[in-house]
């Protein structure tokens, strides 16, 4: 027979729901400063007053069409399940078939290749891989966004030495970088070293000279070297661009990120690379795994495709690719030079560095405002 249900009295303890419990902060500690970006404002504004939106980069043009065919074709062959976590089997080995000869050695595609959600996650993964709380990071100005952010999820500290110029630069090349200042920098603590090239603002290409410079540092003082080389394909005027990891002594300390979304024109696919040697490449995947797993499969895909075809069928599918963005970047800084806002001609990326001081202050600054001038100005 059923058993009456017992009746209990309520626990004097017990905790009251009755007025509201007051909750934590929903923000780590880790994310202060993080919420606002150059982008929250001003993509919003380009859309609403229908501008060109120059300042996020992206191309507003379709990618080749061999590349568009091989991504079709590889949804259609069901290339959509979950892939090798550290990169999609045809695509690391095109990969490494490709860098091998660029690099000077014989990269290995299963222990030195790590395929990322775009660039953007090889440099979150090489930051918190490498980088230990109060460990130092030195980030070269002007920066991508992400690295101080990166390093400052990693716990880690980052010092800042800027390129420097004399007078009013019409070239990006007139930046230079004070190898003295970099060393200054450098402490006990300092483990890893950034190194943007070509550098997306203000577009300066790196020369061999000044890379075996930092790389000289680098051996010294026993650093990593972040090479982040995603506009490697976008060098104009033709200057050569030099690979940091192909220099003497460098390969065992350098991490390599490039991406298909700079190289391809596709940056919606969000897949990027890092090739480093077995031991932080190791690294980098295990932070790899415990995040995203693995990249876009029919993505990878197709990108293997692309690079296939430029190595046996278009070999000169990057020279083609350099002259379309010159012939852009030119048209550009031409009219800026007719509106007064003098350009800055990068040696490389898709950026251009505009001087507005020939506009008068009175018609954009706003002295009540705390925003700096270039940000007003932007605004206005």
């Amino acid at each position: 027979s059923l058993q009456p249900r017992k009746t209990t009295t309520p626990c004097k303890h017990k905790r009251s729901y009755s007025m509201a419990q007051p909750v934590p902060p929903p923000r780590a500690d880790r994310l202060h400063g993080m919420g606002y970006t150059v982008w929250t404002e001003f993509t919003p504004l380009a859309i609403k007053h229908k501008a060109v939106n120059l300042g996020q980069g992206f191309p507003d043009f379709e990618a080749a069409s061999f590349i568009l065919d091989a991504a079709r074709n590889a949804v259609q062959q069901n290339i959509n399940q979950y892939t090798r976590s550290q990169g999609h089997l045809r695509l690391v080995n095109a990969l490494a078939r490709y860098y091998s000869p660029l690099l000077k050695r014989e990269i290995d595609p299963l222990s030195e290749i790590v395929v990322t959600m775009g660039a953007t996650e090889g440099l979150f993964n090489t930051m918190m891989a490498l980088l230990n709380p109060g460990e130092e990071v030195i980030l070269i100005e002007p920066f991508y966004d992400s690295y101080p952010c990166d390093a400052a999820i990693a716990h880690a500290v980052c010092k800042y030495v800027p390129l420097r110029f004399s007078g009013q630069p019409r070239s990006s090349g007139e930046y230079k970088l004070d190898l003295e200042e970099v060393e200054r920098a450098i402490t006990t603590k300092t483990k890893l070293i950034v190194v943007n090239n070509p550098q997306n603002v203000p577009g300066k290409v790196y020369s061999l000279q000044e890379l075996d410079a930092i790389a000289t540092l680098a051996k010294k003082h026993n650093l990593y070297v972040l090479a982040d080389e995603v506009y490697e394909a976008m060098t104009y005027d033709g200057i050569q661009h030099t690979r940091m990891a192909s220099l003497p002594g460098m390969w065992n300390r350098t991490i390599t990120l490039g991406s298909a979304g700079k190289s391809f024109s596709v940056t919606g696919w969000k897949t990027g690379w890092a090739i480093a040697p077995p031991e932080i490449a190791s690294a980098l995947w295990t932070m790899h795994q415990n995040t995203t797993f693995c990249s876009n499969a029919p993505m990878q895909e197709a990108i293997a495709v692309g690079f296939e075809r430029i190595m046996d069928l278009e070999p000169d599918y990057f020279d083609k690719f350099r002259a379309e963005f010159e012939g852009r970047r030119n048209r550009l800084c031409a009219i800026l030079d007719k509106v007064h806002l003098r350009p800055i001609v990068p040696q490389g990326s898709y950026f251009v560095l505009a001087d507005f001081t020939a506009i008068p202050e009175s018609v954009y600054l706003d002295p009540s405002d705390s925003a700096t001038k270039d940000h007003q100005f932007c605004r206005w």
